[in-house]
This record gives C-alpha cells, sequence and structure tokens, in this order.
C-alpha cells in the first residue's frame, strides 16, 4: 500500500514537472515572439523599439513565471505537502518579475520623454540649456518612480509572510511615532534626497553644464538623488553630495548662457607699440574660428617696476572654446613679439656708477641734510644783541 503511495506521488511530480517544463517553454517561446514583432514594428516607431529592447527579459520572466504557476495549479492537488511553499515562492516570483516589468515601462517612459522633449545632443550652446534641464528633471523623476516601485513591490512581498502581515498592522497602528523616530534617524539621508530633488526642478544645475568648486573646472555628468557626479578635465570625477550645491556657493558658466569673457595678461616692455599690438589681435582673432565676435580688446591696466601690463579682452561661444582661444592669442602674441618686436620683450635694466658718480651723489646728500644750530644769533641775550648788531651793519 506504501509502495503504491509512493509509486503515485513519484508520477504525481513528474507529471507536475513535465507540464511546468512544457509550458514554460511555450510561454519563453510566446515572449520572445513578442520581442521579436515588437522589434520588426520598432522600425517605424520609436515606442515600440524601446518598448522591446528595454521590456524584453522582464516580459519573458513574467510570463515563464504565470505559465509555471499555471501548471502548478491545474496538475497537483491543493492538499500535497509541498504545494504551499511552492505557491508561495511563485507568487513572490511573481511579484518580482511584475516589478521588474513595471520598473522597465518606467525606463521606457523616460527614453521617449527625454527624445521627445530634450533630444539632440546635450552640448554647451545656448539652444541646449532646455534640453539639458528637461533631460535632468527626467532622469531624477525616473529614479524616484523607480525607487517607488521597487519599495512597493517589496513591501507586497513581505505582506504574503502572514507574521510581516502582523507587523504591518502594527506598524500602521503606531505610524506617528515611528514617522519622527524615523525622521530623526534619517535625517540626513532625506536631507540629500530633499536636495536632489530641489536641485533637479530649482535649476541650478543641470547634466552638461560647467562648473567650478573645490578650486575644480568639471562639467555635470550625472545628478542623483543623493550626490553629483563633476567630470572634471583632466578626466577625474569628483562626487559631491546634493547637499553641497544647496549650501555652498559655486561658479555654474553656464547658468543663463554658455557664452563667456576670458582674459590674456602679458608683461612687456615701455617700447611696446599698442597701435601694432592691437593689430595684431584683431588679426589673430578674425582667423580664429574659435572667436565668437563679440569682444576683442586690448587695454593697459598697469605699467609699474618696469613693465607694461596689458590685458587682452576675448570672447568665445563656451567655456572649452574661450580656453582654447585664450590659449592661442597668448602663443600668437608672444611669437608676434618674438618676430617684430624683440626690443618690446619684457626686460629689467640695471644701472652701473661710476666711483665718482657715487662720490657726487654722498656730497649732494651730506650738503641736503639739515645742520645742527650752532646759537651764535639765537638762544640768548648776547645772541639777540649780535643779531642785531649785524643787521645795523647790512643796512
Amino acid at each position: 500500500m506504501d509502495h503504491a503511495i509512493e509509486i503515485s506521488y513519484a508520477t504525481q511530480v513528474a507529471t507536475t514537472a513535465a507540464w511546468v517544463a512544457g509550458t514554460v517553454t511555450a510561454a519563453y517561446a510566446v515572449g520572445w515572439a513578442a520581442s521579436w514583432s515588437l522589434q520588426r514594428l520598432g522600425r517605424r516607431s520609436g515606442l515600440l523599439h524601446d518598448i522591446a529592447h528595454l521590456t524584453r527579459m522582464p516580459l519573458r520572466a513574467t510570463l515563464v513565471v504565470i505559465a509555471a504557476t499555471a501548471a502548478v495549479q491545474h496538475t497537483t492537488d491543493t492538499r500535497s505537502g509541498w504545494r504551499g511553499w511552492v505557491d508561495h515562492a511563485l507568487v513572490i516570483a511573481l511579484i518580482g518579475t511584475f516589478t521588474w516589468l513595471v520598473a522597465s515601462l518606467v525606463f521606457v517612459a523616460e527614453r521617449q520623454a527625454i527624445t521627445r522633449f530634450a533630444g539632440g545632443d546635450t552640448g554647451l550652446t545656448d539652444a541646449d540649456r532646455h534640453r539639458r534641464k528637461i533631460r535632468t528633471q527626467v532622469t531624477t523623476l525616473r529614479r524616484i518612480v523607480v525607487a517607488i516601485v521597487v519599495v512597493l513591490g517589496a513591501a507586497a512581498a513581505l505582506m504574503t509572510f502572514p507574521a510581516f502581515s502582523d507587523i504591518g498592522k502594527t506598524l500602521f497602528a503606531s505610524a506617528g511615532v515611528l514617522t519622527v523616530v524615523a525622521g530623526l534617524a534619517a535625517q540626513t539621508s532625506l536631507g540629500a534626497a530633499f536636495a536632489g530633488i530641489q536641485i533637479a526642478f530649482s535649476d541650478a544645475i543641470r547634466v552638461g553644464d560647467i562648473v567650478v568648486l573645490e578650486e575644480e573646472w568639471g562639467r555635470i555628468e550625472e545628478i542623483t538623488l543623493t550626490y553629483v557626479v563633476v567630470h572634471l578635465w583632466d578626466e577625474r570625477r569628483l562626487v559631491l553630495p546634493c547637499t553641497y550645491f544647496t549650501t555652498t556657493p559655486f561658479q555654474n558658466w553656464t547658468r543663463n548662457a554658455t557664452e563667456l569673457l576670458g582674459t590674456v595678461e602679458l608683461d612687456v616692455d615701455f617700447t611696446v607699440p599698442f597701435d601694432a599690438m592691437r593689430a595684431e589681435l584683431d588679426r589673430l582673432l578674425r582667423t580664429n574660428e574659435k572667436w565668437d565676435a563679440r569682444v576683442g580688446v586690448l587695454q593697459v591696466t598697469d605699467a609699474v617696476e618696469g613693465l607694461v601690463r596689458v590685458r587682452m579682452l576675448v570672447s568665445a561661444s563656451n567655456a572649452g572654446q574661450l580656453f582654447d582661444l585664450r590659449c592661442d592669442v597668448r602663443e600668437g602674441m608672444v611669437a608676434w613679439l618674438q618676430r617684430t618686436n624683440p626690443g618690446a620683450l619684457p626686460r629689467r635694466r640695471i644701472e652701473h656708477q661710476t666711483e665718482g658718480e657715487r662720490e657726487l651723489e654722498s656730497a649732494i646728500a651730506y650738503i641736503g641734510r639739515p645742520q645742527a644750530d650752532s646759537g651764535l644769533f639765537s638762544g640768548s641775550a648776547d645772541a639777540e644783541r649780535r643779531s642785531r648788531t649785524f643787521d645795523s651793519a647790512d643796512a
């Protein structure tokens, strides 16, 4: 009798396994066919292409779990000892795959929004400011929605356990106290998250902005809910918390416009020909494609200690172009001075004095020095009398 029961049990398990394998294979084939069809249709529709590309794996996983659940439920007796934990595992798997599928659809929505409202190159021109703003806000919203979806999926999975369900009811009853405790415990994390949201929607910085902070120059590469990644000019990455940008002053060179002004300073000799130097600056700027033709001025800003300081003010369409333009102008002006006016290069003058010149200067200094009063005509009655005598003699 027991042997017969064991044979029947083994047969049931084998039958269930065969049905599960068959339905899982069929479900995977259906998922593959659906993805292939969407890819074919996606050649004419960007939306279908994104759906096919981003939801391919989660869709197949969801169909496989649904097929396995249906096979188990239709081929086994509910009174089987192993049926309970298998059903529970399949429910958790279905919640996980469905959460994965919904999160993938959120990525699809993000990509479509960026393509529609922030498509094209997110460079450094003024026309790209709006696109970079939209891209930053859409990316932040996607992160928030995905986080909410994952939290809800985890909560749904935990609620399938009776023990966690009772705990959830208890927590719900004491939600007020727990909210205060959680707020105090996670004050820093919540502050960083709210700072990230504030950055995304206050338009203080955007992905692609050029900033100067911590004495470093770089481009905003990524903005998350808790930190910001800055791609520095020398290929390093500077990672700063979002609260840094809400509490610390920093420079944003592309906040309202990308055009910038820059200076090139040279210390030259007093003999430099300024008119010729201005003509050479105009020639250098006209032949340089990095110059945006807005500003090109040469001014003398200082003349002390045997040198003349010349400042050249130039303009470019963005920070990268401006840096290269300043280097080109500096190199061009130095080469021009070396080629046409070598006497105008900065130099220090040292005058050599002979022995006779030094003695003459010492004598002049001695004569000009105030002498001590001898008291001959002042300081006493006799001195006053002698003074009147000399005055009378002169008269």
